[in-house]
């Protein structure tokens, strides 16, 4: 049986968000090493401060501060650290209770491993070098050896010099995909310039790209069938958009393509014709490059187009 394919991805993207008066002033305050937190409508106090009452629905404005330190109420080993996260070395995960507050912040323990951590340690915030007003000012905690602050919170109004009115977070996410046995070997036959499906075997149905079972019936597939290489345009956008990293001049015609024996219609790039001349029912054969592991593009074989009664189904 072939290796099922396998491969690394990632997908990251910069997110861009307003924040509003209580957001602002807990992230400028990390900025000028202050740690707010917000009073709820029962008198507790939350850390990180939040805008609405999670109970009452209340809107939140009443800011106080807290102080630096606090008490562990929970940890997990992180034995290898990953990309973009706080500390470079081993380290832990704790929920820190700040002295003053009621709720408890995630961040990252420096610690030499998980026999020197335990739940109810105490510990401090380890202040970054350079602050910016975000939650990486706070660089990572550290144990401390001084008693919890007797005194109840301040109030704060929540007023600094040049306030951080937005952040970007640039969201990231690492993994390996696998697109299974059956997609596997429909990827395998691209390369080999041939267009593989497979059949259900109750309702007889031809699934390109398949997906290993029926949609419909719910049943395994693994009749394969060769389908194509030429099939019929069922619709069809014209995109005025340029994608990043991709190198096609605008406009172009991106269109669902029904391959002939297929009973699902992929989706395709139609070039070699103008590209307000793309049409449903046009048929269309598929153009591999030199050395292309799928193809690069659809183009017009030159037949008549096809009858809709042919492909409504698939519309």
């Amino acid at each position: 049986m072939p290796e099922v394919l396998k491969a690394p991805l990632v997908v990251e993207f910069p997110f861009t968000r307003s924040l509003g008066p209580v957001q602002s002033a807990f992230l400028t305050g990390l900025r000028e090493r202050t740690v707010l937190g917000v009073k709820t409508t029962d008198g507790k106090v939350m850390v990180p401060p939040v805008e609405y009452d999670p109970v009452t629905a209340d809107e939140l404005r009443d800011l106080v501060e807290v102080e630096s330190t606090g008490t562990v109420t929970t940890w997990a080993w992180n034995p290898e650290p990953r990309r973009g996260q706080p500390l470079g070395t081993p380290f832990a995960w704790v929920l820190v209770r700040l002295d003053g507050a009621d709720t408890a912040l995630l961040h990252a323990l420096d610690a030499p491993g998980p026999d020197a951590v335990t739940t109810g340690m105490r510990v401090r915030v380890r202040w970054a070098a350079e602050r910016t007003g975000a939650i990486t000012d706070i660089a990572c905690f550290e144990p401390y050896e001084g008693e919890a602050a007797a005194s109840e919170p301040a109030p704060h109004e929540g007023q600094f010099d040049d306030a951080v009115t937005g952040i970007v977070a640039q969201a990231r996410l690492d993994y390996v995909y696998s697109p299974g046995r059956a997609q596997t070997a429909y990827i395998n036959a691209l390369a080999d310039r041939r267009t593989v499906g497979e059949r259900c075997p109750s309702c007889r149905k031809v699934y390109v790209p398949p997906r290993g079972a029926c949609p419909t019936c719910g049943v395994a597939t693994t009749d394969r069938v060769e389908v194509g290489p030429a099939g019929t345009v069922t619709t069809f956008c014209i995109v005025n958009v340029k994608a990043r990293n991709l190198d096609i001049e605008l406009p172009y015609v991106y269109a669902h393509i029904a391959l002939d024996g297929a009973d699902l219609a992929l989706h395709g790039r139609i070039a070699g014709i103008p590209y307000d001349q793309v049409r449903m029912g046009l048929r269309v054969e598929p153009v591999w490059t030199e050395g292309g592991r799928y193809p690069d593009h659809y183009r017009p074989t030159g037949e008549p187009d096809a009858d809709y009664d042919t492909y409504k189904e698939l519309v």
